[in-house]
């Protein structure tokens, strides 16, 4: 196994298994072509053909929109095609999260391979004996992953919150760190990737963080989601990275990020140059 190996994972797909979901001339989505078939049973308001869906029935309103595919998805998830309701709120768009057409269900944008947005945060501490990174374990009872390794701070980004409030929120939740520490984190850029995943494509954005931690700092999680923590050298995080599958695999890219930056991965490294690169994959 390689860092570039964890890249690829998370960028593997075939885009001619896919077709765009065009609404207003812009495509808001990739539909795998089984997703299509599932869609055909609402001829008002898709247009499929052979190497397109149009949403030809949307409303023009943005409310509007949005009870149309509720509609359809609380179907489609009653039936099992779409495996359950979230409950978060994510933006369709063809673009950025601000130019959203309508909102969807957080578990329904791969079905539309939709993109979506995410908030990684790495929490590290400077000791006498070097960078020391905390990684959490997922609970056991979590939907995807359960017990692999996961990012201090992670989760997805609810189109009614802001960067600066979700961030505050999921710091609480998930390592119980306090405002003014979570406000002390510093934005470091966003990885992007595309991945075909059981649900359908994933063309995400996870925006990033880096927040060094006071060495007396313990996390603990309010919300159930992790089931433990630990502190870790930072050799040994690139080694688990590098050469297992411990971690949620998303989160192994921001690691590989914060390795670069802070220059543990150097020009040195094979594949250097593809993994920078790969760490800002083109979204289709």
């Amino acid at each position: 196994m390689s860092f570039i190996d964890k890249i690829h994972a998370c960028n593997a797909w075939n885009p001619g298994d896919f077709v765009p979901l065009l609404l207003d001339g812009a495509r808001v989505g990739w539909l795998r072509r089984s997703a299509c078939d599932h869609l055909r049973r609402w001829p008002e308001q898709f247009a499929v053909e052979s190497e397109r869906v149009t949403w030809v029935g949307a409303p023009a309103e943005f409310a509007a929109r949005t009870a149309v595919l509720d509609t359809i998805f609380d179907r489609l998830a009653e039936e099992g095609v779409v495996s359950h309701l979230h409950g978060e709120r994510y933006p369709l768009t063809a673009g950025a999260r601000e130019q959203a057409c309508c909102l969807i269900d957080r578990a329904c944008a791969p079905f539309l391979g939709a993109r979506a947005f995410g908030q990684h945060l790495n929490g590290y501490v400077r000791t006498a004996r070097g960078i020391e990174m905390w990684i959490g374990r997922r609970a056991a009872d979590r939907r995807h992953y359960p017990l692999h390794l996961d990012n201090l701070v992670a989760g997805g980004l609810p189109h009614e919150l802001s960067l600066v409030d979700n961030l505050r929120k999921e710091c609480t939740e998930e390592a119980g760190i306090p405002r003014a520490l979570a406000d002390r984190a510093v934005v470091v850029g966003a990885i992007t990737y595309c991945r075909d995943s059981a649900g359908g494509l994933k063309p995400d954005v996870m925006y990033c963080y880096d927040l060094e931690l006071p060495e007396d700092f313990v996390p603990v999680c309010t919300d159930g989601e992790v089931e433990s923590f630990r502190r870790l050298p930072l050799a040994e995080v690139a080694a688990l990275v590098r050469d297992t599958d411990a971690f949620k695999l998303n989160c192994n890219l921001t690691i590989i990020d914060f390795l670069v930056r802070h220059g543990f991965i150097t020009p040195e490294e094979p594949d250097y140059l593809e993994i920078l690169a790969g760490l800002r994959a083109p979204l289709p």
